[in-house]
C-alpha cells in the first residue's frame, strides 16, 4: 500500500517548511525528493519517519495512519515499520558491524536466534557478511554505508527512507552505491523515498520525481518527462543544464529579442512573453555558409567560451540576445561565428517569469 501523504504542512512560526503537499508512493516504487537546501524535502522525510511533528495534514504507511494532527495521532517511528538510511552513516563506533546491524531488532526486544537469523540475511543481501565481526574504524566509507543500509533493511520495513546517504561518498563509490541501492529495494519489493539535491543521482535511480521548491511541489513525474518537458523555468533549471530563450509573441508566432522567428512544439505559453528551454545537447553547432537544414530553428550566433570534457567540448555561444550551452566534438575556439540548429520539438515553452 505504500506512502499516502494529503496536505502535509509544517510550519515554525510564520516559516513555512512544507506548505501543504500530497503525494502518493506505491509498494516497490522508488521516488526521490529533490530540491535545493531549504526547500522541504528532508523536513517531508523526518515527517514521515516520525522524527519531525507535521503541523497539519496526514500520513499513511501500509494503508496505517500514522500522522494526524488534527486527531491528535502521533504513532512513534519504531512503530511504523520504516528502513532509515542518514546522510552520516550514524553507525555505532563501539559495535561491530553484526551489533550495528541487529540494534534495531534489540530494541524491540526480538529473540536472540530471530535477530541472528535477520542479521545475516540482510548482511548477505548488502554483501557484508564477511566483515560481520568488524568495527567501523575498520572500514572504509562506503562499506558504513552498507552497514547502514544492512540495518535499514533488517526486521522487514515496508517502507525505506533515505536522507542524502550518499553525499559523503566519493563519486566513483556513489555511482556504485546507486545500483545497489536500486537493486536492493527492487529485490525487497518495497516503497523508497530518497531525498537528494543531486539531480544525478535522481533521474538515475527514481522510477518519479518529486521537485519541491520553498515548501511546495514544482512538478512530478518521471526523470524523461522532468527533463524532457518541464513545466516551470525553476524545474527546467534545477534538473539539468538548459538554456532560456526570451520569446515574444507577434502575429507570426515566436520572435527573438533579435527578431528571429522561432517554432516551439512544446511546453505552453498563454501570454504574450515566453521563454524557450532548450537543453545543450539538442542544440546542433553548425559552421561555414552551408544551406540551412530545412525544419529546425537556426539562430546565428559567437562562441564566447570552449570547455573540453573528453567525449565531447562545451561550447558557451552568445546568440539571439542570450547565452546558450552546446555539446559537440568540434573543435572551435572563442570568437568564432557559429549557427545553433535545433528541431521544434526540443524547444520547450514556458510561462515567462
Amino acid at each position: 500500500m505504500g506512502i499516502a501523504v494529503r496536505d502535509l504542512a509544517r510550519h515554525y512560526g510564520n516559516v513555512h517548511a512544507i506548505d501543504g503537499i500530497s503525494f502518493d508512493i506505491a509498494d516497490g516504487e522508488f521516488v526521490s525528493l529533490l530540491g535545493p537546501s531549504g526547500c522541504g524535502k528532508t523536513t517531508t522525510l523526518r515527517c514521515i519517519a516520525g522524527l519531525e511533528d507535521p503541523t497539519g495534514g496526514t500520513i499513511s504507511v501500509d494503508g496505517r495512519m500514522v500522522s494526524a494532527p488534527a486527531q491528535g495521532l502521533l504513532v512513534p517511528t519504531h512503530e511504523r515499520r520504516l528502513g532509515m538510511v542518514f546522510q552520516s552513516y550514524a553507525v555505532w563506533p563501539h559495535m561491530t558491524v553484526r551489533q550495528n546491524v541487529g540494534f534495531p531488532l534489540s530494541v524491540r526486544g526480538a529473540a536472540a536466534g530471530d535477530i541472528a537469523r535477520q542479521v545475516d540475511e540482510a548482511l548477505r543481501v548488502v554483501g557484508m557478511a564477511h566483515l560481520a565481526e568488524r568495527h567501523p574504524s575498520q572500514l572504509s566509507g562506503g562499506q558504513q554505508q552498507r552497514v547502514a543500509l544492512a540495518r535499514a533493511i533488517v526486521g522487514s520495513p515496508r517502507v525505506l527512507l533515505f536522507d542524502e546517504p550518499l553525499s559523503n561518498l566519493d563519486a566513483k563509490l556513489r555511482e556504485g552505491m546507486r545500483g545497489e541501492i536500486r537493486r536492493i529495494q527492487k529485490r525487497l519489493g518495497v516503497g523508497a523515498v530518497y531525498v537528494t539535491h543531486d539531480r544525478e543521482e535522481a533521474l538515475s535511480m527514481s522510477d518519479r520525481v518529486i521537485v519541491m521548491n520553498q515548501g511546495r511541489i514544482a512538478q512530478v513525474g518521471t526523470p524523461r518527462d522532468l527533463y524532457r518537458r518541464p513545466n516551470s523555468r525553476f524545474v527546467a533549471d534545477f534538473v539539468g543544464k538548459v538554456g532560456l530563450i526570451e520569446l515574444s509573441r507577434d502575429e507570426a508566432g515566436w520572435r527573438t529579442a533579435d527578431g528571429t522567428q522561432i517554432r516551439a512544439n512544446a511546453g505552453r505559453a498563454d501570454g504574450a512573453q515566453a521563454l524557450g528551454a532548450v537543453r545543450p545537447e539538442n542544440i546542433r553547432l553548425q559552421t561555414g555558409h552551408g544551406a540551412a537544414t530545412e525544419g529546425l530553428n537556426h539562430l546565428t550566433g559567437r562562441i564566447a567560451e570552449a570547455q573540453y570534457l573528453g567525449p565531447f567540448t562545451e561550447y558557451v555561444v552568445e546568440a539571439a540576445g542570450v547565452t546558450l550551452r552546446s555539446y559537440a566534438q568540434a573543435d572551435l575556439e572563442p570568437g568564432a561565428e557559429v549557427t545553433l540548429a535545433i528541431a521544434p520539438d526540443d524547444i520547450v515553452l514556458l510561462p515567462a517569469e
